[in-house]
């Protein structure tokens, strides 16, 4: 009784923070990616989850079946209930589990050896992401080899895994999903580490992943990209399509925990003179360049700002500009400091970097 009594409370207490003020722009689309359907090991066919996307108000959602690669999953790409549904596949390799995004339908299947099999689909025009590497099937370390992204946050190991410590919480996934998963949030502190270690020596791209084989309609809006883009999202799907793949191949685009708060607006660059450097691109440093963040939200955040891995600077400011003095990586991490389910470390916006390297390198 005491139990349900306290449950009851912190479920009527709990809200989703909004930004009414917003002014929403076509050139920024939030998406869900890592989501499996009956072309392997997931309960929804693809046109079922495109339609619960459609009522969660998504843009786009990212497909991502068990082959090497899965023929049938990537046949279903295209436009469904209005939402624009890209597709490629995750691999089993000899390391783990390898996600390959916008690649071009091989002849022959992938290498099951991991470094093959990334080298296979850079030839193809694809992206290589690194998928929940410290789960149950977790990526065994080589040498880094030029991976495109990481996974930092897995939904799918929050449920799997972390059950037990999750337990006083899980009624609510009945009645309150989001509050539950919001509360099955913990730092993901290897993650972290390891994304800054791989950045050292090649640009690698960050990723919230859902990592949907059921419970699709609470998870589709749980984790999102936000995708900036540089013109508006083509109605043509083969358009569409690289509009956003490019995207995400080039780092445009940050993560964001929206169930806690709604994130769309933020923004983080470069300023060079009168060119503007975005998340994901390398730029020769210069002394004289400025780094821009705008997280003008209507409820109170902290913004760290993140150079080599290790935090440089901690503002409320809802408009920042730091002058950086030496090169290498910087990224964004934004913290909800209002009353949330979530735990105060998760970073509820988390950018992809922006490389500054030395002159001669």
């Amino acid at each position: 009784m005491i139990y349900s009594f306290w449950l009851g409370i912190q479920l009527v207490r709990f809200k989703t923070y909004t930004n009414p003020t917003l002014d929403k722009t076509p050139l920024e689309i939030q998406g869900s990616y890592h989501i499996h359907t009956t072309h392997s090991d997931g309960r929804k066919t693809p046109e079922k989850i495109a339609e619960l996307a459609s009522r969660s108000s998504l843009d786009f959602i990212i497909l991502t079946d068990h082959g090497a690669p899965n023929f049938s999953s990537l046949a279903t790409a295209g436009w469904k209930k209005e939402i624009l549904v890209l597709a490629g596949s995750e691999l089993s390799v000899s390391r783990g589990h390898l996600v390959a995004l916008g690649f071009t339908p091989p002849s022959v299947p992938f290498s099951q050896n991991a470094e093959q099999a990334v080298y296979q689909i850079k030839a193809l025009g694809g992206l290589s992401i690194i998928a929940h590497p410290y789960s149950k099937v977790s990526w065994s370390w080589g040498k880094p080899i030029g991976y495109n992204g990481l996974e930092i946050i897995n939904a799918k190991t929050l449920l799997k895994y972390d059950l037990l410590s999750s337990i006083p919480f899980l009624p609510s996934l009945l009645v309150k999903p989001d509050y539950a998963l919001l509360k099955m949030l913990k730092r993901p502190v290897k993650n972290l580490n390891k994304w800054d270690e791989l950045n050292h020596t090649n640009p690698t791209m960050g990723f919230y992943s859902v990592d949907a084989h059921l419970l699709y309609k609470p998870l589709l809006p749980f984790l999102q990209l936000h995708v900036l883009l540089k013109n508006p999202l083509s109605e043509e799907f083969e358009q569409a399509s690289h509009q956003v793949l490019s995207a995400l191949h080039q780092g445009r685009f940050y993560n964001a925990v929206d169930y806690a708060a709604q994130a769309s607006g933020f923004r983080f660059w470069a300023q060079k003179g009168k060119k503007r450097v975005q998340m994901g691109e390398k730029s020769i440093f210069d002394s004289h360049a400025t780094l821009h963040i705008r997280a003008e939200f209507p409820f109170t955040c902290e913004v760290h700002l993140i150079h080599n891995g290790k935090k440089i600077m901690a503002s409320t400011e809802k408009r920042i500009v730091h002058q950086p003095t030496h090169p290498g990586f910087y990224r964004v991490e934004v913290y909800l400091k209002e009353r949330t389910p979530m735990r105060k470390d998760i970073p509820w916006i988390l950018s992809n970097p922006i490389f500054f390297r030395e002159k001669n390198e």
